[in-house]
């Protein structure tokens, strides 16, 4: 052979033009190279040139550490690589369902021989017990969760901080809003009939109580994100605020022509039917124009007021999760079930990347503070414009809410009382 027996090159060097019978990637993917869903889709087309270079019969090694839930090396297993893990401490039965068949044989041999090996040093030659918690303790539980023992689940919940689980999911209806709602974790309450596409181990919760007393909402607005041709959606959501909670009871997109006749009247037709009382419409686009041409519609279909929306300057993905984080920690934050059912179904028709992509709970779970964090991310945006508007509202505590809003019902009620007993005011004697 003309090429040289060994040679050693990084990723990003000249790989084409070699010949390799066997193919080691030793930690291709480092932080830096894959904390943004376009640095790993560079990285996942680079590693293809690894087909090229193999001679016929020749073998692929990947030898690495995952960095991320949507790490180079999870994809390993569609394209035909058989996966092994090798922690660095016997895993327990929770994570051992979590691995599945990926762990080590040799481990789950050892494990089935010897359960009492939960938690000890699987290479106490390299890594002592001792030395394995002072890792832990400089790591952090993330950090060495994600170095010595390979499991991606802990590193996401921490890196990515929106989860589903601070959602309350239920039935809503356009016009009214029930006056109190309580969040809850309990496992009765998982709501397991809705479509999941959160991280591992995150779920949708029904709520623990609901008030028999339904009222009309404070407020309705919808927040539209607009896009020209392309990829992109157009994407609107509408958030009704009741007693300091709020409520996605609707959200919707239309990719292609972002500003064609049929987009413009499907928003109002939504807005009509949420019986919406502003429109917000994201100003970074045509410098308005969009917001003029929804105008002009909606004189003749749906008369509503559409302003430009306030939207911070700062950067997109620290704000859209500085908008919605806190509200969902506080469990502030109600989404209608057929919102949940729609987003799922609505990208059926996309290719295999869109489809998951362009899914608003898959862009709430995912999105964290990188820039560029994610592939598409109109959706979320359009909801966290909606809940912005809301956020000057959200200061007042919710009970304090509640109790104003029993308050006014007693106080209506002791007046009509007070009208049924003695007769209206101006009929009475002037001395009583």
């Amino acid at each position: 052979s003309h090429a040289p027996s060994v040679k050693s090159l990084g990723i990003t060097s000249q790989i084409a033009g070699s010949r390799a019978d066997v193919l080691i990637a030793d930690d291709v993917e480092v932080p830096n190279n894959s904390d943004t869903h376009l640095k790993r889709e560079k990285l996942s087309e680079q590693i293809k040139e690894f087909d090229a270079v193999l001679k016929p019969g020749g073998r692929i090694i990947y030898l690495g550490t995952p960095q991320s839930e949507q790490s180079i090396y999870n994809l390993l297993p569609d394209r035909g690589y058989q996966v092994r893990i090798w922690t660095a401490r016997y895993p327990d039965p929770e994570r051992q369902a979590k691995y599945g068949a990926r762990l080590a044989p040799m481990l789950v041999r050892e494990l089935d021989r010897d359960p009492d090996l939960v938690g000890r040093p699987t290479d106490p030659e390299r890594f002592t017990a001792e030395d394995l918690d002072e890792r832990e303790l400089s790591y952090g539980r993330s950090g060495f969760s994600l170095q010595f023992m390979l499991d991606t689940s802990l590193s996401d919940e921490d890196k990515y901080p929106l989860k589903l689980s601070d959602l309350i999911v239920m039935g809503l209806n356009p016009g009214k809003g029930p006056a109190e709602v309580v969040w809850s974790s309990a496992p009765d309450l998982t709501y397991e009939q809705l479509p999941m596409v959160g991280l591992p181990g995150d779920r949708y919760y029904r709520p623990m109580f609901i008030s028999k007393d339904w009222v009309d909402w404070e407020g309705s607005v919808m927040f539209v994100d607009p896009s020209g041709r392309g990829k992109d959606e157009t994407s609107w959501s509408v958030v009704k605020m009741l007693h300091g909670i709020l409520f996605a009871t609707k959200i919707n997109a239309k990719r292609g022509d972002g500003y064609s006749d049929e987009t413009l009247l499907t928003i109002l037709r939504d807005a009509k039917e949420q019986k919406v009382n502003l429109i917000l419409v994201e100003p970074n686009f045509g410098d308005g124009m969009f917001a003029q041409l929804l105008r002009a519609k909606s004189q003749v279909h749906y008369p509503v007021t559409i302003e430009d929306a306030a939207w911070s300057k700062v950067q997109k993905e620290a704000r859209i999760i500085d908008t919605l984080e806190p509200i969902m920690n506080q469990h502030r934050l109600v989404v209608c079930s057929s919102v949940v059912e729609w987003d799922y179904s609505s990208t059926t028709s996309y290719g295999q990347e869109d489809m998951k992509n362009m899914r608003l709970f898959y862009q709430m779970t995912r999105i964290t503070r990188q820039r560029g964090a994610l592939a598409h991310d109109d959706r979320l945006d359009a909801l966290a414009g909606a809940v912005a508007y809301w956020n000057e509202f959200l200061a007042r505590n919710t009970d304090k809410a509640v109790a104003d809003r029993k308050q006014e019902l007693l106080d209506a009620e002791l007046a009509s009382f007070m009208e049924t007993v003695l007769g209206r005011s101006d009929d009475l004697p002037r001395w009583f």
